[in-house]
């Protein structure tokens, strides 16, 4: 009998609570085992071949680590948490891609969430009035639109970005730290109310503290779940810089808000726009770098929109960016576009007619409603 579903993510669990700590060893993990449990079983021989230290060695090998990463499931299960593994199919496909991807992500709130087009919002923990409104305002226009907004939950910037989302979309908040030593502790009301509607999640045990050296770290899984990373004000030397180099490195647009010549908070932002980042005035700047057909499906929404367009998968957006407002596109025009069965297709329809996306008239022809 296989392993139940439990049983794969205690496996998952188990050798990110030996391993959290060394993103070389999760790596090493990932390429060179297909499953957790032929890495929980690998003898020290094998495991020395492949780069492990004793220290991390001795912990895989520990007779007593499943029953400890038993415990930590428990907990938090307990506490209302879910757990999303890499084998999971709710587990982030943006993140997936990255180098250093995440062997599992303790998520508060709702994991569909994780799945959204989505951007980054990162900035200064001491922004200026500017910064505070631009932040603020990116946020609300691109949430509303259907993009989920990913941040850090840090002060300043990302606590206003968060803020800025909720007003009429979602966001995600990725922690330094465990779900027990939530930093900083003032945002944890802000961390309450995006899991109401959003995501909250972490890559580390429970009670991992918020040491310095995480949030550089967590750094990766914010542009990792982003399309895009918009840097609002960051001095020459910040954290935010950091997600920006990530992004980079994992081919993620990089997008930064210019500022006055004569902050200081502008200076790691203008260095970025002379490197080459698209200049972000408003939510239109940002929409025109994402990838089709998310591009198309957002620059529909310019000003004069009735109303807000709601968040659509990926799937759901392809189909959406096919149909138009004033004139019925066939099922059999729709089918030939877009390379789906007709049985696909009309599932994807009947969830953008629930969203309000889109309406169903005679002869099985579809309008866009927005």
């Amino acid at each position: 009998m296989g392993a139940t579903a439990d049983d794969r993510q205690i496996s998952w669990l188990a050798l990110n609570l030996a391993l959290w700590d060394s993103l070389r060893l999760l790596r090493t993990v990932l390429v060179s085992f297909p499953h957790p449990a032929d890495a929980l079983s690998a003898s020290r021989a094998e495991l020395a071949g492949l780069g492990f230290d004793p220290l991390h060695a001795d912990r895989l090998a520990s007779p007593g680590l499943r029953d400890e990463a038993h415990k930590e499931f428990d907990r938090l299960k307990k506490k209302g948490y879910s757990l999303v593994t890499f084998e999971d199919s709710d587990y982030p496909a943006y993140l997936k891609e990255i180098i250093d991807p995440t062997l599992v992500l303790a998520c508060a709130g709702r994991t569909e969430a994780l799945q959204g087009p989505a951007v980054a919002i990162v900035g200064s923990r001491a922004p200026t009035p500017y910064g505070r409104a631009i932040a603020e305002r990116l946020a609300a226009d691109l949430a509303s639109r259907g993009v989920v907004i990913v941040s850090g939950l840090a002060l300043g910037i990302d606590a206003i970005a968060h803020w800025g989302a909720l007003g009429g979309g979602r966001t995600v908040a990725v922690l330094g730290s465990g779900f027990d030593e939530v930093y900083p502790k003032p945002n944890r009301r802000l961390m309450d109310k995006i899991a109401e509607s959003g995501a909250v999640v972490t890559e580390f045990p429970l009670d991992a503290e918020p040491a310095a050296w995480n949030f550089p770290r967590r750094n990766r899984i914010i542009s990792g779940l982003a399309q895009a990373v918009i840097v609002v004000e960051a001095a020459a030397k910040s954290g935010s810089l950091i997600t920006a180099q990530f992004a980079l490195e994992q081919g993620r647009e990089v997008m930064a808000v210019p500022g006055p010549v004569t902050s200081d908070l502008s200076r790691g932002t203008n260095a970025l726009i002379k490197g080459g980042a698209k200049l972000v005035e408003g939510w239109e700047d940002v929409a025109e770098e994402l990838p089709s057909p998310l591009r198309e499906s957002l620059l529909a929404q310019r000003p004069g929109e009735t109303r807000p367009l709601p968040l659509l998968t990926e799937e759901e957006a392809a189909v959406f960016a096919l149909l138009k407002p004033d004139a019925a596109t066939s099922i059999d025009d729709l089918t030939e576009a877009c390379g789906r069965s007709v049985s696909e297709l009309l599932v994807v329809l009947l969830n953008l007619e629930l969203k309000g996306a889109a309406k169903a008239t005679a002869g099985r022809q579809y309008l866009r409603r927005m």
